[in-house]
């Protein structure tokens, strides 16, 4: 495992599009999916990560607490499923289900999703507005395995709170930090390493 932190992708940025299959109903997902909703959470995620075990069940309650309201959220899973099995589609099914996740997980086998959105590590977070231009990137909150701080969800949660407010979102903004993406050998970004 190496520690990594985002990228911290441009603020303004406008959302990649992308085309990958859910993993519970295999359904095509993509932007326009999510076109009715006023705000849009991308989170890239995988099953095998300490980091993401350390804060799944504040994932749930995300799914919970927004789940009737004008936020989408879609988690992506971006990792080499031949060399981490836990991330292979059929897993990730089995932990959505597992863990009661009311939102959409895709599995991105070509990684070329997780590259245009420039996410380096599990968990990593992106957070648009209406009209689909970043205004969030970074970490959950400051809990770490390790620190000994809760689980809150924070930096994140203020974000959501203040886009859905059409108030703006504070630019000090703290990377989020875990498991670098499973890069399939030879497939590694330019900003990787």
């Amino acid at each position: 495992m190496a520690l990594t932190a985002s990228t911290m992708l441009l603020l303004g940025t406008k959302a990649p599009d992308f085309n990958l299959p859910e993993v519970v109903s295999g359904k095509a997902t993509s932007l326009s999916t999510f076109a009715d909703k006023k705000a849009l959470l991308v989170m890239f995620i995988c099953r095998h990560c300490p980091f993401v075990k350390h804060i799944q069940k504040e994932l749930v309650q995300l799914g919970k607490d927004y789940f009737t309201g004008d936020l989408a959220i879609v988690a992506i899973s971006a990792n080499d499923a031949h060399n981490y099995p836990d991330d292979a589609p059929e897993s990730l099914q089995a932990f959505a289900t597992e863990q009661g996740f009311n939102f959409t997980l895709c599995y991105d086998e070509s990684q070329e999703t997780a590259k245009a959105y420039t996410a380096a590590c599990t968990p990593d977070f992106f957070v648009f507005d209406s009209d689909r231009k970043l205004v969030y990137r970074g970490q959950l909150d400051d809990s770490r395995p390790s620190n000994g701080k809760p689980v809150t969800g924070a930096d994140l949660r203020a974000a959501i709170e203040a886009v859905l407010a059409d108030k703006p979102v504070t630019n000090e903004q703290k990377p989020s930090v875990g498991c670098n993406i499973k890069w399939k050998p030879g497939n590694q970004p330019s900003y990787f390493g």
